[in-house]
């Protein structure tokens, strides 16, 4: 157990520091995250610009902080989304077999095709901006999310509650909400984590090749792509952005997976 719960806690913990330093950025750094001054362009980290400056003369501390809180919005927004529609479309192939024959197909459709693939075909077909990929990466990520929910579900209506409470006439809305949502709102979260950590990922994948969030707006894989020229030189540039991926992905892998011990 008491494994179990410091890997909860310490995903927590890893979890707490991006979003203070995106709250205290703004006192630290007085620098807008799209002011250019070619005057200081490729400074090294210095009292300041605590995190040094681009190619372009923009301070990387502002532009961390606003990449970080992009990636934050959109791993909240996509675990929101993809949770919503792997619930009500879990709840759909579980309880009406018709539908579960269509639907289900139609996910082994998609899940044919590599997620990243998906996402960036969306994305250059919806264009760029952030509510385009939460669209995007959310679409790619649902028919995962719609399995766990249908996997969870359908042991438990084998369950003599759950018939008991269809016997009696309750309806299978009123059964899904009731008797069996209580019962994997725990793999839902679980899984909940990783998407989150997955749309941090991707969403800076999709602005490393060009189709995810667009300049002057500042992201974390745009970061790493405007860097790639100026890695030897300048190495702090992608080293910022860089090792903040790794962090978030990390945390809410570990957040995930003490939430999965501790259910277990």
């Amino acid at each position: 157990m008491k494994k179990k719960n410091s890997y909860l806690r310490f995903g927590m913990i890893l979890i707490i520091i991006p979003i203070v330093f995106c709250l205290i950025s703004p006192v630290i750094c007085k620098f807008d995250s799209s002011y250019v001054d070619s005057a200081v362009r490729l400074t090294a980290p210095n009292s300041i610009h605590l995190m040094g400056t681009d190619d372009l003369g923009r301070d990387i501390m502002a532009r961390m902080a606003e990449g970080t809180r992009n990636s934050l919005e959109i791993g909240i927004c996509v675990a929101i989304i993809t949770s919503i529609l792997g619930l009500i479309l879990g709840y759909l192939v579980s309880f009406y077999k018709i539908v579960d024959g269509i639907i289900m197909r139609l996910l082994d459709g998609i899940m044919a095709f590599p997620a990243m693939i998906i996402a960036i075909t969306l994305a250059g077909v919806l264009g760029t901006g952030k509510r385009n990929i939460m669209i995007a990466l959310s679409i790619s990520f649902f028919p995962i999310m719609t399995r766990i929910v249908r996997s969870a579900v359908l042991p438990l209506l084998e369950e003599e509650y759950v018939q008991s409470a269809r016997i009696i006439g309750l309806s299978n809305f009123t059964v899904f909400i009731k008797h069996i949502m209580p019962n994997i709102i725990g793999p839902v979260l679980v899984q909940a984590t990783y998407t989150f950590a997955l749309a941090v990922l991707n969403e800076s994948v999709l602005s490393f090749v060009g189709v995810g969030i667009k300049a002057p707006m500042a992201s974390l894989g745009g970061m790493v792509n405007d860097a790639k020229n100026y890695m030897i030189v300048a190495p702090w540039i992608i080293m910022f952005p860089g090792v903040m991926i790794s962090w978030l992905v990390l945390a809410f892998n570990m957040l995930g997976d003490g939430i999965k011990d501790s259910l277990s």
